[in-house]
């Protein structure tokens, strides 16, 4: 039985040599429909980036002479990029979709060209997935993965470059996302259409916490970048500036930004605990820091915005760092300056007196509760015996 025989029946390209690992794509897919399902954000700084229409192509199947095969079904697809030479000299890519098609009189599947097959062929395979996307249907989208008689790309795009999983991140589905990772999704991929936004940036752009947080627990890279070299953490601080306070309509969505805005700051801030810094480089936005990380990693260049305020001072006012392994003095500053610490350092032989902030405040209270005394404020002064020292060069 044929079904649509006049939109079925394509020209067979010549008999490949048909390899089983093939149907997977190397590359993303290039999918069709459109999403419907994000609610607008009234924002300049973002904007809705899943806008309504119909996406669809249509095949062009013409009456060529030859023989033709009758299609049974798509049973993968793959998108093929091919370089393009501009006038002016600069490259481009030209990005099209192929199918890989079963054939109903036992052809060996070949990949065909998108152009080449009717769109209801096309709607069959291209239309479940993408219903399961646009809602962010977890159930559906796992037995679409599961289904072996076909083959589905977990980084399927749609014409725009977005995913199952931009859509899942948008709408805040942790289920969805989950199931998405768990399948291999490219957490990085960024879409086309709407400034290089990645999974992470949409989430954080429609302050869904809850999203975010499940992305980088999978291993999303809370520092990349988007098209306009912002991370997802500066997404959303643009979108709660531009977002109007005091508007009962926006308080949902502010509270779902700061919620976001929270779970980053946790992961960028609490990633790695930066020694000291040791040197500089660069201007403006491309300043950077090469840090020294207390966990003894190797050092990195780092960017000015992810080293805290408090260790950059430092460095450009010349302050040293230091190991400090315990508190066993105390005494008041001179001239009313304070109280000061007796410190035992793990890199130096000496220990040295040091202003109550240059100490960590939790070997302070060690020192305090071991020598029977209150708060640092009204302790008494502890009494030992230390040599007067040379001028001292301040050291955290």
């Amino acid at each position: 039985m044929v079904i649509n025989p006049s939109l079925s029946r394509l020209k067979l390209p010549p008999k490949p040599k048909f390899n089983p690992n093939s149907i997977l794509p190397s590359k993303p897919s290039h999918r069709l429909l459109p999403h419907r399902g994000f609610p607008p954000l009234r924002s300049s700084v973002f904007q809705d980036q899943f806008p309504t229409g119909d996406a669809r192509t249509t095949g062009d199947n013409g009456d060529d002479d030859g023989s033709y095969g009758e299609v049974n079904k798509i049973i993968g697809s793959r998108t093929v990029s091919t370089p393009v030479f501009n006038d002016d000299g600069s490259v481009s890519a030209s990005i099209a979709t192929e199918y890989l098609i079963e054939w109903k009189d036992g052809h060996e599947p070949s990949w065909v060209p998108a152009s080449s097959i009717a769109a209801d062929v096309v709607a069959e395979y291209e239309t479940p997935w993408w219903t399961a996307a646009k809602k962010a249907d977890a159930a559906a989208i796992s037995s679409l993965l599961a289904d072996e008689s076909t083959t589905r790309d977990p980084d399927a795009e749609d014409s725009e470059g977005r995913t199952a999983l931009h859509f899942a991140a948008g709408l805040g589905s942790e289920e969805c996302v989950r199931v998405l990772a768990a399948a291999g999704a490219d957490l990085e991929k960024k879409e086309r259409a709407a400034g290089g936004l990645s999974a992470l940036h949409v989430a954080a752009g429609y302050g869904r916490a809850g999203a975010v947080r499940v992305l980088v627990e999978a291993g999303a890279d809370v520092g990349a970048v988007d098209g306009r070299g912002r991370t997802a953490l500066e997404v959303a601080k643009e979108v709660l500036a531009a977002t109007p306070k005091g508007n009962p309509a926006a308080f949902g969505r502010r509270m779902g930004l700061e919620g976001v805005i929270r779970e980053l700051e946790k992961e960028v801030f609490e990633y790695a605990e930066v020694g000291k810094v040791v040197d500089v480089r660069g201007e403006g936005e491309r300043r950077e820091y090469l840090v020294e990380w207390r966990d003894g990693g190797e050092r990195e260049w780092v960017k000015e915005r992810w080293v805290a305020e408090d260790v950059v001072r430092d460095f450009e006012e010349g302050l040293e760092y230091g190991v400090a392994e315990k508190v066993v003095g105390r005494r008041e500053g001179e001239e009313g300056e304070g109280v000061e610490y007796l410190v035992k350092w793990v890199d130096l032989e000496e220990a040295t007196w040091e202003p109550a902030e240059n100490v960590d405040a939790e070997l302070v209270e060690e020192f305090e509760r071991a020598n029977g005394n209150g708060s640092p404020s009204t302790a008494a002064v502890a009494v030992v015996p230390v040599e007067e020292e040379e001028e001292e060069v301040p050291v955290q």
